[in-house]
This record gives C-alpha cells, sequence and structure tokens, in this order.
C-alpha cells in the first residue's frame, strides 16, 4: 500500500494527521464552526497548535459546544470556574477574552447577517491557493492577515494579531496552504 503524503507538520501524531486530513484547509462556511477555530486559535497564541488540539474536547465541554451566544453572557462565576478547569489552557486573558469575541462575532453577525459573510469577503468568497513546497515556506502572516487583524480588533476582538488570523485563515480553508505534493491539496 502507498503512503500519502502529508504536509510535513503534522507527520507522526494521529491526532496532528486525522485533523489534517479531515479538517485543516477544508473551507468552512458555518458560523458555528468559524468561531470554534476563532477561539482555538486565540488559545493557541504563544503556545503549538498541538497543545490546542489535545484539549479541543475539553474546551468543547468547558465552552459550552462553543455557543458564542452562551459565552457572550458568562458571569464572573462561569469565568472563575473555566480559570479552574485543567483541561482548558487557563489564561486569564484568553476567556476574557472568548467573551468579548463572542459578543463582537455576534455584532458582526448583525451587520453581515453572519460572520461567515464578513469573513469570506476578505478572500471574495474563495480560498486562495497557494503553491509550497514545504510547510516551512508557508508565511506566519501577510499584508491580508495584517487587515483582517485590524478589522478585527477595532471591531473589539482580542488576541486576534496577525499570526493568528493567518492561522484562522488556513485552518478554515480561506487559504489552501497545503504542500503542493499533499495529496489534500487538490482535494480542498
Amino acid at each position: 500500500m502507498t503512503k500519502k503524503h502529508r504536509c510535513g507538520w503534522c507527520e507522526g501524531d494521529a491526532l496532528y494527521e486525522a485533523y489534517h486530513d479531515n479538517e485543516w484547509g477544508v473551507p468552512v462556511y458555518d458560523d458555528a464552526t468559524l468561531f470554534e477555530f476563532l477561539t482555538l486559535e486565540t488559545f493557541q497564541a504563544g503556545l503549538s497548535w498541538i497543545t490546542v488540539l489535545r484539549k479541543r474536547e475539553n474546551f468543547r465541554k468547558a465552552f459550552d459546544n462553543f455557543n458564542y451566544k452562551k459565552i457572550a453572557v458568562y458571569n464572573e462565576s462561569k469565568i472563575n470556574a473555566l480559570l479552574q478547569d485543567a483541561g482548558i489552557i487557563r489564561n486569564k486573558l484568553k476567556v476574557n477574552a472568548t467573551v468579548t469575541n463572542a459578543q463582537a462575532f455576534m455584532k458582526i453577525q448583525d451587520e453581515f447577517g453572519s460572520f461567515s459573510k464578513y469573513i469570506w469577503k476578505f478572500v471574495d468568497g474563495k480560498p486562495i491557493k497557494n503553491a509550497f513546497q514545504n510547510y516551512k515556506d508557508a508565511p506566519a502572516n501577510t499584508a491580508l492577515s495584517d487587515t483582517i487583524s485590524k478589522d478585527l480588533k477595532r471591531r473589539g476582538f482580542k488576541f486576534v494579531g496577525t499570526t493568528v488570523v493567518y492561522a484562522h485563515m488556513q485552518a478554515t480553508g480561506m487559504i489552501n496552504d497545503h504542500e503542493v505534493n499533499c495529496f489534500r491539496y487538490e482535494e480542498v
């Protein structure tokens, strides 16, 4: 049996490979999923993605299945409970940012009809397809992620620097950064 060629960043870890094979780079237009990825990317800031991925189910339980309507009204008691939850990354600034981001997320929905319509307008509704031979050649950020980051911050979002935004764009398929010889490159 021929082994599938994957992007080098995910090889050797079954969870990473499954994420790469099934989710990473697949265009996401569903607001609930976009919010989940935005939240996970926020917590990933300064850490490795595998750290967050390994805690994803714990995050899902702790944050009401990433229900932004519930998260937007979290009170101090709920926030304190989250900060005691060893299953997630217990960073007070990031937990508070998640609440703030849920509120800002809903304001964008009110203005644009959906967060998806807002975020995808930056790429005219279709993924940008890069052509990297090696995942290490992909940038950490671009002028486009700078623009989106600035706009999100202007709208009240926290922990959405340009690198976080670029990672979000990769994860949600706004940018196809699969290596050109990866089996997923043409599929997504």
